[in-house]
């Protein structure tokens, strides 16, 4: 049996096939203080991002697809980066993605993000045109461009896709 807890703060349970729900009521009761405390978790992390998202509204997916599309292609320019095709999606898992073909896909949830963090991500993919992995040569080549990688990774960290 195994308890999970979701950023909403929902409660799952899941059992294996030979056992009963009274054993998984027996099991839910005995991991008590573990749900408690993981439910105020997510809801201490539901707040804070809120307190972080405020500032930005939310964004129609037309809105989100012209405002990354045009940061994107000034940052291409910008520092000579090349792609193929660029799609704009509402993802659930991914903040984006640079294909072999040079093909990048955004997330229309960036838009949401404060600008130094949606350049991060547009820069991470078209650094990716050029070195197709997370080596230390694609870290040290996205810092030309970022600065501070670690910095940006670390504010980037408290913001949840599943959460906006």
């Amino acid at each position: 049996m195994s308890i999970s807890v979701t950023a909403s703060g929902e409660v799952r349970v899941t059992l294996p096939h030979c056992a009963t729900v009274r054993q998984a009521e027996v099991f839910l009761c005995e991991k008590s203080a573990w749900v408690a405390a993981h439910r105020q978790k997510a809801c201490l992390l539901r707040l804070r991002h809120k307190k972080l998202t405020t500032t930005r509204k939310p964004v129609s997916r037309k809105d989100a697809e012209v405002l990354l599309r045009e940061r994107l292609d000034h940052l291409a320019r910008e520092y000579g980066f090349s792609c193929n095709k660029v799609s704009i999606r509402n993802q659930k898992s991914r903040w984006g993605s640079c294909s072999a073909s040079n093909n990048i896909s955004l997330n229309q949830k960036l838009a949401r993000l404060p600008d130094r963090l949606i350049d991060f991500v547009l820069l991470h993919e078209l650094v990716h045109t050029r070195v197709k992995n997370h080596s230390k040569d694609f870290w040290l080549e996205l810092e030309k461009y970022v600065g501070d990688v670690e910095a940006l990774r670390r504010e980037f960290r408290q913001y949840r896709l599943d959460l906006l």
